[in-house]
């Protein structure tokens, strides 16, 4: 996922650069979402009318983002997370490493950059969840990959159960509430369900005032959402997380990342884009209806999570990897794969530009785009990542954070520049 293979000169086989290519994909999709949260207060990105504008050009923003990129970019990360941890851990036997301190130095590094990240830079961090869930992930290294995705699905559909109940038992108790006699229990449910997921909207002034301000100020409004994501948000997400990580070992171990499939089969995987996106359409409806309920949003999220986004995930897998075995723009191709093989770098790049652009110590724009304005930076920072990507691996080893990561996991500074005719490798 975001520790690809670096190239030092030699060619990259053609697995390798469709796997690539992917994750090239996967780390410019997530901006979709994640460039809501760099732009304006943070519950904006799952209810448009907290702030950002919710009507004309601005609610379309957000109805394709959500049924086109919420969590479908990062479902695919996720899964090639998995797909790196095996891939790692089977270079590291091959070449007489013990696959398992290899991958425990590089998790519990990748937890330290997730920290400095969430804290220092953006709250939004995903490495800490990743650095956790991946210690976890790595006792599937040598399972079948039958029973990864078996695993995997069960908790996927654990999640889905778990939703839908909390939702039933929500709506019942919200409808008893209203009775002239209500049941004290449900009531009682009721009451400290909306207390706890009440948006808050006198917070936002906190929000503007914190991100427009000092480095100093963003840093204390940045701390306590940092803590609200790795306490709460990264608890509810541990579970499909796993998941997708385990389905991701199983899909490298068949060959999918790697194009091994028949065109056939990846065409009938993609056609899962069209059906997803379809079945996307109610759910838009039913939280414009509801104007973003959190009661309506337990459901949803619990159907499009454990449901909607698995298969839009390899559906836009399948159209990377056609794209790359189509031989069409071969440039574009590679742009995608340089992208991936810096994956981390431009992950942790995308935070730091984008906080320059909005917070007050860089420009200043905290606050005042629109949300369907958000895509002009959106588009900006794809082609800062297609630009820079390929002259950079022209020249050094790894990406520059790549590169940070290799090095502390290892324990001593890693070669950087290239060096000649050497394998690829990988951290």
């Amino acid at each position: 996922m975001i520790d690809p293979p670096a190239s030092d000169g030699a060619a990259v086989p053609l697995r390798l650069r469709t796997l690539d290519a992917v994750r090239g994909v996967a780390v410019m999709g997530i901006l979709l979402l994640n460039i809501i949260d760099f732009a304006m207060p943070g519950y904006a990105e799952i209810d448009p009318s907290f702030y950002g504008g919710s009507t004309g050009a601005n609610w379309w923003e957000w109805a394709i983002a959500y049924a086109i990129g919420d969590g479908k970019f990062r479902g695919l990360f996720t899964m090639m997370f998995g797909a790196s941890t095996l891939l790692i851990a089977d270079r590291a036997l091959l070449s007489g490493q013990r696959p398992a301190k290899v991958h425990y130095a590089r998790m519990a590094t990748l937890f330290v950059f997730g920290m400095v990240h969430a804290y220092l830079i953006w709250a939004g961090d995903i490495l800490v969840l990743y650095a956790l869930t991946g210690m976890i992930a790595f006792v599937g290294w040598r399972v079948r990959p039958r029973m990864l995705v078996t695993i995997g699905m069960l908790l996927l559909a654990f999640k889905l159960a778990d939703g839908l109940v909390a939702y039933q038992h929500l709506e019942t108790a919200r409808v008893a509430s209203i009775q002239p006699n209500p049941d004290p229990t449900l009531a009682a449910d009721w009451r400290a369900f909306r207390q706890q997921s009440d948006p808050q909207r006198d917070g936002i002034a906190r929000e503007l005032a914190g991100y427009r301000g000092s480095y100093s100020d963003a840093l204390k409004v940045r701390t306590q959402t940092a803590i609200f994501f790795q306490t709460i948000v990264n608890r509810i997400a541990f579970i499909d997380t796993l998941a997708l990580m385990l389905i991701g070992m199983a899909l490298f171990r068949w060959g999918f990342f790697s194009g091994a499939w028949s065109r056939r089969a990846y065409w009938l995987t993609a056609a899962a884009v069209p059906l997803a996106w379809a079945a996307y359409v109610p759910l838009v409806g039913w939280l414009d209806a509801t104007h973003w309920a959190p009661l309506t949003m337990i459901a949803t999220e619990a159907i499009q999570l454990s449901l909607l986004r698995p298969w839009l995930s390899l559906g836009y897998a399948a159209l990377v990897i056609l794209f790359v075995q189509s031989g069409r723009l071969p440039w574009l191709a590679d742009r995608f794969a340089a992208t991936g093989r810096m994956a981390f770098s431009n992950y942790l790049g995308t935070s730091i530009v984008c906080t320059l652009i909005f917070n007050g110590y860089g420009l200043g724009w905290y606050g005042y785009l629109q949300r369907w304005q958000c895509l002009i930076v959106v588009a900006g920072m794809w082609l800062l990542m297609l630009a820079w990507s390929k002259p950079w691996l022209d020249r050094f080893a790894y990406g520059p954070f790549e590169w940070l990561w290799r090095s502390a996991a290892r324990g001593q500074w890693q070669p950087f520049r290239r060096t000649g005719q050497v394998a690829n490798v990988s951290q």
